[in-house]
């Protein structure tokens, strides 16, 4: 797929701005565990967190192919700076956009789509994992007319930082006559009271994004609240992580290029028995199976956003992309990392940052096992 004109330009202006911006700096941010909020501020200002937002909201009248190339642009330098638009965007804007009240879009949108305010999506609880349904402990109870929210929820990008503004949560709202929950989705501001957040954790990777566990003690927000449709929230989601699993494909390929992108130049300067050590067979070889696990990947997730712009079905093509791409970010960040030797276990080199921040686009948004199971139901193997 050859990109046009528009799209060219967009990935060359992000492809400079993390070459110039952000890659000077993020090695030390990474070290001290720092969430960027200049780089943060300086992508708002670019227009990043508003590219597949319609301008009447403050968004740049993109299309999510566009947030895509962004994020891989980003990614090629640091994954923690890339998923950080990612979750503002995937799973904070984009869902008050897609299901939200005309007011809703009105409250939110404009500060969301500057980046001058970042969302969040509060889903995953500390039991459930995969399984969110049969998972899900948090509640929320309607009391005239205010929701009562009480629960927990784990592992969730932008919650806690100092401009994050409004989280959605997913909490059960009642039972449905056979038993199942009943899943809705409220917006919760920051600093609403009953609503507290953890001290951020102390992860492998991706330590310049900000993940916090979350805790609602008779948490009240106004009925208006309501996201969507009630009872209609974790389809919301589902619908939302297809997009999401793109995203994360796109952030992946990118992770995968920087791989290459480093080794490139590091077998060019690195000298052993006489030569560069990219003279070497072992070595060329090594690296040509990087590229070819890049160049794959990247029309795997070229593919899954062709489908969702044409509005046919995706969720195949986009299980198989988010899976292609993860692995082919941890195959090549490993891969990179012996190809550095020493150098590749100092975190001073980007491909020591990156073989941390691999591992978990095998888990996020999806588990590979999860995507192997969503593409064998595509396939109708699910009722066999």
């Amino acid at each position: 797929m050859k990109l046009t004109e528009e799209y060219e330009d967009l990935r060359k202006t992000v492809e400079a701005f993390a070459r110039d911006a952000v890659a000077p700096v993020i090695g030390e941010l990474y070290e001290r565990e720092e969430f960027p909020y200049d780089i943060v501020r300086q992508m708002g200002r670019m227009g990043l967190f508003g590219l597949p937002i319609p301008e009447e909201y403050g968004g740049m009248g993109g299309d999510y192919f566009a947030l895509c190339l962004a994020l891989e642009e980003l990614a090629r330098v640091d994954s923690s700076v890339s998923i950080t638009v990612e979750a503002a965007v995937s799973l904070g804007a984009m869902p008050i956009y897609r299901f939200g009240t005309a007011e809703q879009r009105a409250q939110w949108l404009p500060k969301l789509t500057t980046g001058e305010m970042l969302g969040a999506f509060g889903l995953t609880e500390p039991g459930g994992g995969s399984d969110v349904p049969g998972g899900m402990r948090t509640t929320a109870v309607l009391d005239g007319n205010e929701w009562v929210i009480n629960g927990s929820k784990a592992f969730i990008t932008n919650s806690g930082t100092d401009i994050t503004g409004v989280v959605g949560v997913a909490a059960i709202t009642g039972r449905r006559a056979d038993g199942r929950p009943e899943i809705s989705t409220i917006l919760v501001p920051a600093g609403t009271p009953g609503f507290t957040v953890a001290k951020k954790y102390s992860k492998v990777g991706w330590n310049c994004s900000d993940t916090r566990e979350l805790a609602f003690t008779d948490c009240r927000v106004p009925a208006e609240n309501l996201l969507g449709e009630r009872g209609r929230g974790y389809a919301q989601f589902l619908q939302t992580l297809d997009e999401g699993r793109i995203a994360i494909a796109a952030l992946s390929v990118g992770l995968a290029q920087g791989c290459v992108d480093e080794c490139l130049r590091y077998v060019r300067e690195r000298q052993a028995f006489g030569h560069p050590i990219g003279h070497y067979q072992a070595i060329q070889f090594k690296i040509a199976d990087m590229e070819v696990r890049t160049h794959t990947a990247r029309l795997a997730y070229y593919h899954a956003a062709e489908k969702m712009l044409a509005g046919e079905p995706f969720k195949k093509e986009a299980a198989i992309a988010k899976l292609v791409s993860s692995d082919a970010a941890m195959d090549n960040a490993r891969d990179a990392t012996q190809v550095f030797g020493g150098y590749g276990f100092m975190n001073e080199y980007p491909v020591g940052r990156f073989y941390r921040d691999a591992k978990i686009l095998e888990i996020g948004e999806g588990t590979s096992e999860v995507q192997r199971m969503l593409i064998a139901r595509q396939l109708g193997l699910g009722d066999l």
